[in-house]
């Protein structure tokens, strides 16, 4: 495959041109390599350890979640070097895709996970300047907060932490990926029963209290790998191409 058609084919499906993002994310391609791919190895981060993982592996394109420059311009020295020079070395593309593979109804991080928390999407909500990055919907059968939990410890593969303020029974759920429980009062709003995400700031605790709603958190890593994966398994198959997972989980 071409890595020029491929890289269409990816900002159109994902409509990365539209969707805004914060500025660090700068979705796209972040490194050229090679012309032609044949190997995906996809990650949540473009860290020196999944860099390096994905050079060993032999892949012609990396996508990651979170990309290189986050922090804004800098220079190409220290640790940034660390991670674009086995790239270059070894003529690897890396690209990356954040707030549009998060919102995404079919490779999306929270559609993903909602779906395997047994909910029947009902629609989209949680907007960064007017594009949704998260999805509600009902479980197959009202649940016990406990039984939601079970189901995500189930689904993450590890721990959740469960802050109790909704109601006995659940029957409607909203999921944000990674840090999105700045959207809490916005899923209050819409009546859901439970918020899960991946993490939250202390006063999170007293919100869910005091606005009822349960507040489940799987860590931001273990919310995000969803996407990636999805994706890369999507274009495996769509073009013929063989894929890869590096899983480097922080416990975060």
């Amino acid at each position: 495959m071409k890595l020029e058609s491929l890289l269409q084919y990816l900002d159109g499906y994902l409509g990365v041109a539209s969707h805004p993002d914060y500025p660090g994310a700068l979705n796209g391609l972040q490194v050229e390599g090679r012309e032609e791919v044949r190997h995906v190895v996809a990650a949540v981060d473009a860290s020196e350890a999944s860099i390096a993982e994905a050079v060993a592996r032999g892949a012609d394109l990396m996508i990651a979640h979170h990309g290189l420059f986050w922090g804004g311009p800098q220079p190409l020295s220290g640790r940034l070097m660390r991670r674009v020079r086995p790239l270059i070395e070894a003529n690897v593309s890396l690209w990356s895709c954040h707030l549009p593979l998060d919102g995404h109804p079919e490779v999306g991080n929270a559609a993903l996970l909602a779906r395997a928390l047994g909910l029947a999407l009902e629609g989209s909500f949680a907007a960064y300047e007017g594009a949704d990055v998260g999805w509600h919907g009902r479980p197959d059968a009202a649940l016990g907060a406990s039984a939601l939990k079970v189901r995500a410890e189930r689904a993450l593969g590890g721990p959740v932490r469960w802050l109790e303020g909704g109601p006995a029974r659940i029957e409607r759920v909203g999921v944000v990926t990674g840090g999105g429980a700045s959207m809490l009062r916005e899923a209050v709003g819409l009546g859901l029963d439970a918020f899960v995400t991946g993490e939250a700031s202390h006063h999170t605790y007293f919100d869910a209290k005091e606005l009822g709603i349960h507040v489940l958190l799987g860590g931001h890593y273990a919310t995000e790998t969803f996407g990636v994966k999805a994706l890369a398994a999507h274009l495996g198959e769509r073009f013929g191409l063989t894929w890869d997972f590096v899983d480097q989980p922080t416990g975060l």
